[in-house]
């Protein structure tokens, strides 16, 4: 069964990913907001912002790639409503393939694409200044929080894809999601903002990842932040997973 499940997974994924490589106008768009973002706070906002950190684009880089990941599995929710309403899940039932196996071909095309996207959104940011002395373990790090970061934002576009009726609704629901970083430690410190934006700000799960990569890309010691970061993470995507098979089921019974 695993071999069949995983088999059928690897064809399904190249089909998504033959769809990006026919159109990857999707990924440079996931990339040029992002992009946008950081210029504009590193050349118009950044000389007014004392962050107490050095470069501002050292600082800023962090949620930057969280709002990059957060636009892009918007595709994924807006390709998967795509699929539900053209009828291929119908001739995939018919098919002797896993049926999970479909969903997760959506779901690693998301985490092949969003890696190009972050990648494309780091080199932009060398260029305008960015340096880090991490190690390879550090960034390895990196990688792996984003990974895991970009599987529960997923699994939350699949339900959106799932349960839209349009496809304007398949993809707004990443909207608050971009939204999210601006009241984090993303931006500003929390410590500049008054008292209740600043609880929410510390207490919401963006924060933790951001400072979690910061520490890392600038040698420093993580200390708990990575727990609460990979807590956030764990838990967002099991939630995410449980009611996105929950909604997957209901759609083919």
């Amino acid at each position: 069964m695993s071999k069949h499940f995983f088999g059928d997974t690897a064809v399904l994924t190249g089909r998504s990913l033959s769809h990006i490589l026919r159109s990857p106008d999707t990924i440079i768009t996931t990339a040029v907001t992002p992009i946008a973002m950081m210029l504009m706070f590193v050349y118009v906002f950044g000389g007014a912002i004392n962050t107490g950190t050095g470069s501002y684009v050292n600082y800023l880089l962090p949620g930057i790639l969280l709002i990059t990941i957060a636009s892009g599995i918007a595709y994924t929710s807006y390709r998967l409503f795509l699929d539900m309403q053209g009828g291929i899940f119908e001739r995939f039932q018919s098919m002797p393939i896993a049926r999970s196996a479909v969903l997760w071909g959506h779901v690693l095309t998301s985490l092949v694409a969003n890696l190009v996207s972050v990648t494309i959104v780091v080199l932009v940011a060398l260029l305008m200044g960015f340096r880090s002395g991490a190690g390879v373990l550090a960034w390895l790090g990196v990688a792996g929080v984003l990974a895991l970061f970009t599987l529960a934002l997923t699994w939350l576009a699949v339900i959106a894809g799932l349960s839209a009726k349009t496809v304007d609704g398949a993809s707004a629901f990443s909207y608050p999601l971009i939204f999210l970083p601006f009241i984090s430690s993303a931006f500003v410190p929390t410590e500049t903002m008054p008292g209740p934006v600043r609880w929410f700000a510390e207490n919401q799960p963006v924060t933790s990842i951001v400072d979690t990569i910061r520490d890392l890309l600038a040698q420093q010691p993580v200390g708990t932040d990575i727990w609460v970061a990979l807590g956030w993470c764990v838990g967002i995507l099991a939630v995410a997973y449980a009611l996105a098979t929950a909604a997957y089921r209901r759609r083919i019974a």
